[in-house]
């Protein structure tokens, strides 16, 4: 999609701070983070959300969330916990239409998730 702001960051139009890449995802550093660790895990293809996943195959799926645990894993915050999270739509504050998960972690999380 030629004015996706994800879908330029992972062609190389806009600078990122990778974390994390292979073929099919790229995990960099949220530009406004709201935890101390906080990477957006994103699918090289443009997908708008999940509500626009069900053409993709489960494996590239799984695979998106499996990059995640990569990622927390390389962020070293298995051992004291990490939240992956995706925004669908608007009243859930997905800014950018295209299919990412969040990766938080590096300090206690709050109990309520809304």
């Amino acid at each position: 999609m030629n004015d996706c702001l994800f879908c330029k960051i992972a062609a190389g139009e806009i600078p990122s701070t990778k974390v994390y890449e292979d073929d099919e995802v790229l995990a960099f550093r949220d530009i406004a983070p709201q935890a101390p660790t906080h990477v957006l895990v994103i699918p090289k293809k443009h997908v708008s959300g999940w509500y626009d996943a069900k053409d993709e195959s489960d494996a590239a799926l799984a695979h998106l969330m499996r990059a995640a645990a990569t990622v927390a894993r390389m962020e070293g915050l298995v051992e004291s916990g990490f939240r992956v999270v995706s925004n669908c739509g608007p009243d859930a504050q997905q800014t950018v239409p295209h299919l990412h998960l969040h990766v938080l972690g590096g300090k206690a999380m709050a109990g309520e998730m809304a």
